[in-house]
């Protein structure tokens, strides 16, 4: 495991980990959590160096190890995905493979309709509904990080809360994010004509229909495996979909 910082252009330290060698590919985690607990933790990472990839994590601005500014000055629409184009430029990389779970699947998204072009492309975690209308869910988390310390124990808010606990949120700078969110059309996703596996597990309908997303993209493949949105990312069935899909496209 190798580990570095870059900075933005707004001077934001975004920080990344690297594992493995060979084929450059980006994983973007998801909303509350970071690198370590979305990718390595649970050996998605290990599984796709193994495999022969060069894994590269960085943690999402506000997130993780990466710095978390309360200025909304640092937060303009559709930072998270350029964050990601000004880690591509830092790196050098022209050839790669971009991954995002959540609100990472949520990022490699706004990327491709940015002009990203990746060879192969995982969005995971992801209805269309979380793409095309993301004020719901982003309504979600408002109500979450507005009124801590009071959700009804076992309610959704109670689960996201929870977790905010275990990866050390920083609340102030995650309410940020949420203003960083740009729907992405129809006609746009319908545009994204490259290989795309929409990997979801089989009881997550956090973000919509991941069906209908796959359905809509020209060269979309729709993967389940075990679990809900919050359980699928400890299965090794998520990290397995990932590789398979990169590695031979099925």
């Amino acid at each position: 495991m190798q580990s570095h910082t870059f900075k933005t252009a707004d001077g934001i330290s975004i920080y990344v980990r690297e594992m493995g060698e060979g084929r450059p590919i980006i994983l973007l985690h998801g909303y509350f959590s970071e690198a370590d607990t979305n990718w390595i933790k649970y050996g998605h990472a290990a599984l796709l160096a193994e495999a022969g990839f060069r894994v590269i994590m960085p943690d999402l601005r506000a997130h993780g190890l990466s710095d978390k500014p309360h200025d909304p000055l640092h937060y303009p629409k559709d930072i998270l995905a350029d964050d990601q184009f000004a880690l591509i430029d830092y790196l050098g990389l022209s050839d790669f493979d971009l991954v995002g779970y959540s609100l990472g699947g949520r990022t490699v998204a706004r990327m491709l309709a940015k002009g990203c072009r990746p060879r192969r492309v995982v969005i995971s975690g992801m209805g269309l509904e979380g793409l095309a209308d993301t004020g719901k869910r982003a309504g979600h988390f408002r109500h979450v990080l507005e009124n801590l310390g009071r959700p009804e124990r076992g309610s959704p808010a109670f689960m996201a809360e929870a977790f905010l606990k275990t990866t050390g949120g920083d609340p102030v700078a995650l309410l940020r994010i949420l203003d960083t969110f740009v729907d992405t059309s129809v006609d746009t996703i319908t545009s994204f004509d490259l290989p795309i596996g929409v990997v979801c597990g089989e009881d997550d309908n956090d973000n919509g229909s991941a069906k209908a997303l796959a359905d809509l993209l020209p060269q979309g493949r729709l993967i389940s495996v075990p679990g809900n949105h919050m359980s699928a990312v400890i299965k090794p069935e998520l990290g397995i979909a990932i590789r398979d899909f990169l590695v031979g496209g099925v």
